[in-house]
């Protein structure tokens, strides 16, 4: 019998990146990539069960704009903390472990954004073979006041006493800073450390592989259905369609929702590309004086980002009714 596509990729060694909002979540995957890791995105709500069928080797709470006792932010299961796997928190991961283990995460006296210097106290495993001050890069607004019982202390700086934690134990280590980043410019000797130090994995997946991988997995989950794609221009909707052709060929369409916000020429260029470049049908769909419309006077960026996502979906289910009742 053939494997399934998600049997083949529970083959690999498996990090969740369980994602918290942060600007830079995607950083924590390349990352992982370029150490030959495989690693899956998931929200942070993401439940214990789906976790555990996932067979991970580790799991990576990513940072996040909250703060850990805003009503309705964003928390832990901390079911994730007994899974016997290791955890490392970044930023607001670290503080949400803090938080559940019994410390006090507080306001800072300012909030740090930018590089910073801190001082290794410990090495412990996340710092070993590197020097005792480092550079990283920094951005919170609370901070950890003292670490978790059992916990110890490894690295400390001029503004947070806690940096970050660990428990050798419980593989369970938390920073303060954003290893991900090139302005940490150790940050991925960091995560190699994790990886391969506490996680002791083999490093046994290719980028290369995953194209295959990814086609098997849509076409177990489409079968013999038709798709229909949702296009916004960028990167990963783009890199998405053409997975998706890849996988079922004929069968997919993609509506493609030109928001007005593209660079000058931009949304031609996708249609171009995609149609012509890689024989993808689309139906692109002007909705520019919509979006445009709706974000008069709108300056809160947060708020930006909603109402254009709001508005295509609204126009995507729109142009996708016109199509089945055509």
């Amino acid at each position: 019998m053939p494997k399934t596509s998600q049997e083949a990729l529970t083959e690999h060694q498996t990090v969740v990146i369980l994602d918290y909002g942060s600007q830079f979540t995607q950083l924590i995957a390349r990352r992982l990539r370029e150490n030959r890791v495989y690693c899956e995105i998931h929200p942070w709500s993401l439940d214990i069960a789906e976790i555990r069928a996932r067979v991970p080797q580790a799991i990576i709470l990513s940072g996040g704009p909250d703060s850990v006792y805003d009503r309705g932010a964003p928390q832990l299961d901390p079911a994730v903390l007994e899974l016997g796997v290791p955890v490392l928190g970044i930023c607001y991961g670290m503080q949400l472990i803090a938080r559940h283990l019994g410390a006090t995460v507080a306001p800072a006296d300012a909030r740090e954004y930018g590089r910073a210097t801190i001082e290794v106290t410990d090495p412990g495993v996340l710092f070993a073979g590197l020097e005792p001050k480092l550079t990283v890069w920094a951005s919170h607004g609370d901070r950890v006041e003292q670490p978790p019982p059992g916990f110890r202390v490894t690295a400390s700086s001029d503004s947070a006493p806690v940096v970050a934690f660990e428990n050798a134990n419980r593989r369970i280590y938390g920073i303060q800073f954003h290893p991900e980043v090139t302005h940490t410019p150790l940050g991925g000797e960091m995560l190699r450390n994790f990886l391969y130090g506490a996680c002791q994995l083999s490093g046994d997946w290719r980028m290369s592989s995953y194209l295959d991988e990814a086609v098997a997995k849509i076409q177990q989950q489409v079968r013999e259905r038709r798709v229909l794609c949702a296009l916004s221009g960028g990167v990963d909707s783009s890199v998405m369609a053409a997975l998706v052709k890849r996988a079922v060929g004929s069968r997919m369409t993609a509506i493609f929702v030109d928001n007005g916000v593209l660079r000058k020429g931009e949304a031609e260029q996708v249609v171009h590309s995609l149609r012509d470049g890689l024989g993808i049908p689309i139906l692109a769909v002007d909705a520019r004086d919509e979006f445009l419309a709706a974000l008069t006077g709108i300056l809160d960026p947060e708020a930006k980002r909603r109402i254009v996502g709001r508005i295509f979906i609204e126009v995507f289910q729109r142009a996708a009714q016109d199509l089945e009742d055509a």
